[in-house]
């Protein structure tokens, strides 16, 4: 929960700035000379792109919360067994144990949305966000009966 939260704040604080920047430029564009238009057009482009990052960003969290309740609802989540330091901190260790786990399980199942979904909480909890993502990409776009390439 407290994700989501952070999640949205940070969203609406980015569409305030998107905005603010986005009246910026305009500002700049209405004031007419060539250097003005210039940048009130380079100005307006930062915002557009934050728009379209946000948005794909907001669509694959609510396709991997969409997968994580489904397997939720199967009894298919995977259980939290990774050891912890003192701090909290997931020990390195387990988390590559697990890993190997879900990797191999993935491995001997391709075509699993499951298996993949599964793989992807291994890569976050071994620190390894950008694999994590795309495991959960994998995920989605099997579960949504797509192509996906290797």
């Amino acid at each position: 929960m407290r994700a989501k939260i952070t999640y949205a704040v940070t969203a609406a604080v980015l569409v305030v700035y998107f905005v603010l920047v986005g009246s910026r430029g305009v500002l700049l564009i209405q004031h007419g000379t060539l250097l003005t238009v210039t940048f009130g057009v380079a100005v307006l482009i930062l915002p557009v792109i934050g728009v379209w990052f946000l948005w794909q960003n907001t669509r694959f969290v609510q396709r991997a919360n969409r997968l994580a309740a489904e397997l939720e609802a199967e009894g298919g989540l995977p259980v939290d067994e990774l050891k912890r330091t003192p701090s909290g901190r997931i020990d390195r260790d387990s988390a590559d144990e697990v890993f190997a786990r879900r990797k191999a399980e993935t491995e001997d199942t391709p075509d699993d949305w499951r298996c993949w979904f599964r793989l992807a909480i291994a890569y976050h909890d071994a620190r390894d966000t950008p694999r994590a993502r795309k495991a959960m990409q994998k995920a989605i776009t099997l579960h949504e009966g797509g192509a996906v390439g290797a």
